[in-house]
């Protein structure tokens, strides 16, 4: 897919920028997605300064498999089956982090000592968290802005902070995802704040 400097981006070319710690918007099951290697401070901080974010809040990775989750999540056995029975799909899961997730993820961890991840439903968000790694899942707008419904308010909020915009699959639905803590005995419910 031919594409112009900030406009709409095939695959590959969102693939490129990531692996290189750039910014690139990219749909999910649920919103628009502003998405850095999870893996590099450089590329976290670029997710924070574009979205005028404090950089101690913590923010949610897009994973591509539950294989991948479960590896970075230490789990019980309702929260395993919660994994297993619901995702790919909108829900984000607050989990305790796993040795290998503390030893490899540059994300803040926040005082709740959880991490949020996703599987989302949606081929293009798994694909580059496939090729790339965790990925930020944080929707693509301003802190404390109304998520935005479309790329052009995307464009128009993130202005040149971000390397490309990948316009494939199916359009985000416009719902954020259920958020879901797993950290206990049985998953529960978290209410998301106005």
């Amino acid at each position: 897919m031919p594409r112009s400097s900030r406009g709409s981006a095939s695959l590959e070319a969102a693939v490129r920028s990531l692996r290189a710690g750039r910014l690139v918007v990219y749909p999910t099951d649920t919103l628009w997605g502003l998405g850095a290697r999870a893996d590099r401070s450089t590329a976290l901080r670029r997710v924070f300064r574009a979205k005028r974010r404090p950089e101690t809040t913590p923010v949610a990775l897009a994973v591509s498999s539950i294989a991948e989750l479960e590896r970075l999540a230490e789990l019980s056995d309702s929260g395993r089956a919660f994994v297993r029975s619901k995702l790919p799909g909108a829900y984000t899961v607050l989990v305790r982090p796993s040795a290998f997730a503390r030893s490899t993820i540059a994300a803040p961890i926040g005082a709740a000592r959880t991490l949020g991840l996703r599987i989302p439903g949606h081929p293009v968000a798994r694909e580059l968290a496939r090729q790339v790694g965790p990925i930020t899942c944080t929707s693509a707008n301003l802190h404390g802005a109304p998520a935005t419904a479309d790329v052009r308010s995307a464009k128009g909020e993130l202005a040149r902070s971000v390397a490309e915009y990948v316009i494939e699959g199916p359009v985000p639905g416009g719902v954020p995802s259920t958020l879901v803590d797993l950290t206990g005995s049985a998953p529960r419910l978290v209410p998301r704040s106005p």
